[in-house]
Order: C-alpha cells, then sequence, then structure tokens
C-alpha cells in the first residue's frame, strides 16, 4: 500500500498535515509513504520549498504530538518535522522521497543523469535526504530510508542510456550504506513514455514501479472520457486505453509482475457545455485544465451518478447544465484492487492522499479489496510505538 504524501498538503483548500495519515487511519495501513517531490537544482537535489519541508513552524493543533513546532536556527520544522514524528510512531513504515514529477522538465533529469554529473547528483540526494542534511546547520537523518525516481520521461536513446545508469548509480551508492534502503521508479502508461526507458532492464536495480493507471483521458482532450478504467469501457474508441492493458504490455516487455505496483487516483475531471447523448460519456465537451480531489467530487449534488458495467468505473451527468465528472470512488477502486491483487501484482499506489476524505475512504476501500491487511484493527504488517 504505497501512498503520495503532497509537500503542499499544508497549503490546501482544505489543509492536509502528516497528522491527517493518523486522523484518516491511513498509517498503520501503509507500508510505503513516499513524500512528493524534491527538485534537481543545477544537477542536484533541492528543496522545492524549504519552507513547507523543514521551515514553517506548525502550530499544535496540526502536529502528530500536539506540541507546536518552535522556529529557531537549526531546529527541524515544517513537513520533515512530522515525518521524524511519524516515524517514530511506525518506526518500520519506509518513508521514501520522490525526485522530479510531472512539473519538472524532463531535460532537467536528463542533464543531472549525463555521465560527467551522475555520481555527484546521486551523491547530492542520498546526503540531502537519506544521511538527513537538508540544509546547512539543520539536520534529520533515519527520516527517509528510500529514493523514488520519477524521470517523467526519458526521450531518446541517450536518456535510455543514462536512465539505466541513473538507477544503477542510485542502487550501488544506496547499497554502500547497507541494506534495507529502498529505490523505485515511476514507470509510464503507453508507449511514448516508456519507449526508451526499458523497464526490462530497469528492473533488476528496482524494488518495485509505481505505475500510474489513471489519465488515460483528461483535460488534453475535447472529449470526455474516465481517468482510470481497468479495462476498454462501454463505447470506448480505444481498446488498449485502459489499466489491464497496460499490465498486459508491461508482462509482454519481461518486467515481474511482483514489481508493478498499480496506481491508483485519488482525484476526477470535470468537463461542461457536453454532448447529450450516452450520459455525456465519450462526448465532446470542454475541459477544465485543473484535477478535483475526491473530497470535493464526492460532496457535489444536483448529478445523476452512472457506472459503466465493464469497468466499473463511475461518472457524474447534470443533463441541465451539461457538466461531466470522470472520477473513481470506494466500488472502482475495490473492484480494480481486487483485480490486482488477483493477477499476483506487487500492491497498489494512490495518488495522491490529502485528494481522500478526512476517514480515508478511497484508500481503506482499496486497501480491503487487495487484501493482506486487517481494515477494523488497523493492521498492515506494522504497529504503533508510542510517540
Amino acid at each position: 500500500m504505497v501512498g503520495y504524501y503532497p509537500q503542499w498538503g499544508m497549503f490546501n483548500t482544505r489543509p492536509y498535515n502528516v497528522k491527517n495519515l493518523v486522523t484518516s487511519g491511513a498509517a498503520p495501513l501503509l507500508t510505503h509513504l513516499i513524500y512528493a517531490f524534491s527538485d534537481i537544482e543545477n544537477n542536484q537535489c533541492a528543496t522545492y520549498d524549504d519552507w513547507a519541508d523543514y521551515r514553517q513552524p506548525l502550530p499544535a493543533v496540526s502536529t502528530l504530538n500536539g506540541i507546536a513546532d518552535v522556529e529557531a536556527p537549526g531546529v527541524l520544522a515544517g513537513n520533515f518535522h512530522q515525518l521524524q514524528l511519524l516515524k517514530k510512531s511506525y518506526p518500520s513504515l519506509p518513508i521514501m522521497i520522490s525526485i522530479g514529477g510531472g512539473g519538472m522538465d524532463p531535460a532537467v533529469f536528463a542533464t543531472a543523469a549525463q555521465p560527467q554529473n551522475r555520481q555527484a547528483f546521486v551523491a547530492s540526494c542520498i546526503n540531502m535526504y537519506i544521511k538527513g542534511n537538508f540544509a546547512p546547520g539543520l539536520s534529520g537523518p533515519g527520516i527517509f530510508t528510500g529514493i523514488d525516481i520519477d524521470w517523467e520521461f526519458p526521450k531518446n536513446a541517450t536518456d535510455l542510456s543514462n536512465y539505466l545508469a541513473l538507477l544503477q548509480e542510485f542502487r550501488t551508492q544506496l547499497n554502500a550504506l547497507g541494506s534495507g534502503y529502498l529505490l523505485t521508479s515511476v514507470g509510464g502508461t503507453w508507449w511514448g513514455q516508456w519507449d526508451y526507458m526499458n523497464l526490462n532492464a530497469a528492473q533488476s536495480f528496482v524494488d518495485f514501479f509505481n505505475v500510474p493507471m489513471y489519465d488515460f483521458d483528461g483535460p488534453w482532450s475535447n472529449m470526455t472520457g474516465l481517468n482510470a478504467p481497468l479495462s476498454q469501457a462501454s463505447f470506448d474508441p480505444s481498446a488498449g486505453n485502459n489499466a489491464s492493458s497496460v499490465v498486459a504490455k508491461y508482462l509482454a516487455m519481461g518486467v515481474e509482475k511482483q514489481k508493478i505496483v498499480f496506481g491508483m487516483p485519488l482525484y476526477g475531471w470535470r468537463w461542461t457545455k457536453v454532448g447529450y447523448f450516452h450520459q455525456g460519456l465519450f462526448q465532446p465537451g470542454t475541459p477544465d485544465s485543473y484535477p478535483y480531489p475526491y473530497w470535493q467530487i464526492a460532496a457535489l449534488t444536483g448529478y445523476t451518478k452512472y457506472r459503466d458495467s465493464k469497468t466499473q468505473e463511475p461518472w457524474l451527468w447534470n443533463a441541465s447544465t451539461l457538466t461531466f465528472w470522470t472520477y473513481d470512488d470506494a466500488t472502482s477502486l475495490t473492484y480494480k484492487s481486487r483485480w490486482a491483487a488477483a493477477q499476483g501484482l506487487g500492491g497498489v499506489m494512490f495518488w495522491e492522499l490529502s485528494n481522500d476524505t478526512p476517514s480515508g475512504t478511497l484508500f481503506k476501500a482499496a486497501v480491503k479489496g487487495f487484501g493482506g491487511c486487517d481494515i477494523a484493527n488497523s493492521k498492515c504488517g506494522y504497529s504503533a510505538s508510542p510517540m
């Protein structure tokens, strides 16, 4: 059960802090927590936002232990301090740092991965996150025990060679620290993304791939569709625009099924001015350019909910305003997580945890569907120790 935690959560319309991992019931059910993201500057790992990462003094109401952060030189605050407290409560929970992200220019990764930069780049990431040297005079070793590479995506044969060499360099330097340090990579969901990744070769360096099984349809299209269907939906003109097709392609490339972690979205997309037929599904429309969190979609009124019988994917439709929403709910995520478990995949991943309801509705539904966790007693392989 892999969950991405957003650096920017504390600034959300509905603020989301590390504390919410506990109050939602997600913390004891997670097997891996990935913090998004680390930046790359001048071919070195760097913070995107030092205020959010380690400088923001959180009030007592927002902290895990109910004690307000102290704003002082050399004192860890912000998200990293809260992750440090979380680690004390769940010492066996791996917390990883994700480097890059969809918002990063892939050329930045491509440059850092070049032979003349690679070794020093990797060393900077390990020094900053694994060793915890966040800034001059500010350290927090032991918070992060793994690295997630989110290079979206290598673009040519040179990038391919450097991507594999970068993973190998990370694996080598992590192994030099001892056992138990994790390395993962975000995998693509269609040919244009994985053409220059050689996932079969890459799997020898990583513990698993986080595969985003979503954004099959979205605001890049003036045609409505389903964000994250498991299989080909009714009336969908594309037979391969779905998660089961992606899994089949990974297996055909030789990727071990246990290294495929099935990514699930906790958000949705909206179109307006939509064509009237088929309750708005696969109709022309005007998309919004940004996603909406599930907790916001779940609170909508004035819509009729439909569900595709083949995929179990829901959508919302208002015939009066010609507005269409694609998203996932507890039923669809349970369905997909059961399928992932039946296929013998390595697990499920969630992007991203702040989008769920305060009680973790979608996360818990998917965890229950995948099996292996005691939801009622909040147990999934790790136990908490006193704060």
